[in-house]
This record gives C-alpha cells, sequence and structure tokens, in this order.
C-alpha cells in the first residue's frame, strides 16, 4: 500500500483503515510513505498498526525534504524499495 496524502485528508485515513481491516483478517500489509503521508509516520494510529504487524517504510528522501527526523518509527527507505514491494505482492493500492 502506498500513501502520499497528508495524514488530515481522507485518503490517509482511508488507507490506515484498509490497512487495519487486512490485518484484522490475517493479511501482510507493507505500507510506504511517501510525500506529505511521511508527515503521519508518528501518529498513533499508525505506530498502533504498526505494533500489530503492519511493515511501515517511509520515504527517506521525503522526510528529509520536510525537516521530519530519520528514526525507528518507521523503515525509511528510497524509491527502490517502492519497486520491491510492488512486485512481490499480490495486490498493489495507491491512496493519492
Amino acid at each position: 500500500m502506498l500513501l502520499s496524502t497528508r495524514p488530515d485528508q481522507p485518503g490517509f485515513k482511508h488507507g490506515l483503515g484498509l490497512a487495519e481491516s487486512a490485518l484484522k483478517e490475517g493479511v501482510d500489509v507493507y505500507l510506504y510513505c511517501i510525500d506529505d503521508a511521511v508527515h503521519g509516520v508518528e501518529q498513533p494510529l499508525l505506530q498502533s498498526l504498526a505494533a500489530q504487524g503492519l511493515k511501515l517504510y517511509a520515504c527517506a528522501y521525503a522526510a528529509q525534504r520536510r525537516g521530519l527526523p530519520v528514526n525507528d518509527k518507521a523503515t525509511f527507505a528510497g524509491l527502490a524499495v517502492v519497486g520491491d514491494l510492488i512486485a512481490a505482492t499480490d495486490r498493489f493500492v495507491s491512496f493519492n
């Protein structure tokens, strides 16, 4: 799953809802925050989903450009990771 919108936007919230539902069904969920979605990495709901098994990634470049810290709240990586995730998944969903 790819999120690119700010946490206060509907797409971000819908994405987290879908991720939460999938986790409850036992699905492995990989979520990559890019662009303005990196602002949401530290949100309690997203961190709660990560504690429940969500594999959380964030764009290191997007965080740097926005003056956000690269920390242990997510795996910060580049766009090559997105390509690898897309290639290795059964389904790919993007919320913009």
